[in-house]
């Protein structure tokens, strides 16, 4: 019983990285880019909403659809003033831009809201008990994985299903065939900064529920390791975030558990390389050939 304690425990922090992948892959898969600064954007959206029920007592829902909206307006202006104006630019000039913004998105946390960590309130409380009290399964956990399941649905009935979800995977194939077709690349890229940016919101207020200590660095660690899920699931691939999300987030929890809180990130890294080293494309990643 207490396996399956770790078990759901593991598949709740999953679907939160699965959230923050789920960014990562889409903002890779069409603009080619690894936006580093992700992890920050789920630490503004924290932050958001943590202001918004504690300071203006807001309800929890509100207070995330705040949070949503913020970091969506966010994303699209980072991406208009950061990364627009570096389409054509090396891969390097991107990656070393992303991690400036993370940096100043950081800062900014630490001028406004100070170093000191903040204890995050709930969003919802309480447990149900099941197997005759034998299992304890908390109401953020059930609420985490339920909204994991149903934005990853979403998420891929949108893009296949809706014409800006066509256009999407148009510019993931080919850019320059796209924007011939009369698809407005930019406007895409955009969309899917926007999208990103309001999974990290509400990632970052599942996060806080989850583990509820909230500061500037809070969306660092996990950032790093929903990258790793991206990489792990196979990067470009949405199934493949939502499946690298879970994996990580179980052998996380059942590492904690079994083997050594402090060795568990090691550990979670140490798979990926394996992974890799067995499958580079990652689990359900595409090898695609270089065109020379």
């Amino acid at each position: 019983m207490q396996f399956l304690s770790y078990l759901i425990n593991g598949i709740s922090l999953g679907s939160v990285y699965a959230l923050i992948a789920l960014g990562y892959t889409m903002v890779y898969g069409i603009a080619k880019m690894l936006n580093f600064a992700h992890g920050d954007i789920i630490m503004i959206g924290g932050y958001i909403s943590f202001c918004s029920m504690y300071y203006l007592n807001l309800p929890p829902i509100v207070a995330t659809i705040l949070a949503v909206i913020v970091c969506t307006v966010l994303g699209i202006v980072i991406e208009r003033l950061a990364y627009a104006p570096l389409r054509s630019a090396p891969s390097l000039a991107v990656l070393i831009t992303a991690i400036g913004v993370s940096y100043f998105l950081q800062n900014s946390a630490l001028l406004i809201w100070k170093a000191a960590a903040r204890s995050y309130p709930p969003v919802v409380t309480g447990a149900v008990k099941i197997f005759g009290g034998k299992l304890t399964v908390s109401y953020v956990s059930l609420l985490t994985i339920a909204a994991c399941v149903v934005i990853m649905i979403g998420l891929t009935t949108f893009v296949n299903k809706s014409k800006m979800g066509k256009a999407m995977r148009a510019c993931s194939e080919d850019k320059a065939a796209a924007q011939l077709m009369g698809i407005n690349v930019n406007a895409t890229i955009s969309m899917t900064f926007a999208i990103g940016s309001a999974l990290a919101a509400i990632a970052g207020v599942l996060l806080c529920s989850y583990s509820p200590v909230l500061q500037p660095t809070t969306g660092s660690m996990p950032g790093i390791k929903a990258f790793t899920a991206a990489v792990f699931g196979g990067i470009g691939s949405i199934p493949g975030a939502f499946l690298g999300g879970l994996l990580l987030g179980i052998i996380e929890a059942l590492a904690k558990a079994y083997i050594s809180t402090q060795l568990a990130n090691s550990i979670v890294f140490a798979v990926l390389i394996v992974v890799l080293l067995v499958k580079p494309a990652g689990l359900l990643g595409k090898t695609v050939r270089e065109k020379v």
